[in-house]
């Protein structure tokens, strides 16, 4: 059985996160590394928050940064390290991009909780075609 030492989870803040974190720690193991991810879609200039200057790029990964890390928090993922990493980008590809570039052995990405095709969602499609890592898709039930 291959042994996975690290791998990549992208964190969308629903309610399939923890449960995908969760499965890929058990995965790697004791001494094993997650890569809890989150691509922060870009930002247009004509955006409310842009306009007043209350939001930035650099207050966005800040504050996205803290809620993954309370989302690994509440996960319990015990003997794993976890990394948390924000990137700005397009969702599907900035996890084949970080997949590549931590040398992730395993992508684990939840599915979208529907049936037949629809069941992975857009990213989670792109991210299995696109990927050259292995890739999980974590179906509910």
């Amino acid at each position: 059985m291959t042994r996975f030492r690290t791998a990549l989870v992208p964190i969308d803040f629903s309610d399939r996160s923890q449960p995908a974190l969760r499965a890929a720690s058990e995965l790697v193991g004791s001494g094993g590394a997650v890569h809890a991810v989150h691509i922060l879609g870009r930002i247009e200039a004509n955006e409310p928050g842009v306009i007043w200057g209350t939001v930035d790029d650099d207050s966005r990964t800040r504050h996205a940064a803290e809620a993954v890390e309370k989302l690994v928090a509440e996960a319990g993922v015990p003997g794993v390290t976890v990394h948390v990493r924000i990137q700005p980008g397009n969702p599907a590809h900035g996890i084949v991009a970080m997949s590549e570039e931590l040398g992730a052995d395993l992508v684990v990405v939840p599915a979208a909780g529907k049936t037949g095709l629809a069941a992975l969602g857009s990213v989670a499609e792109r991210v299995v075609r696109l990927s050259r890592r292995p890739v999980l898709v974590l179906h509910e039930g």
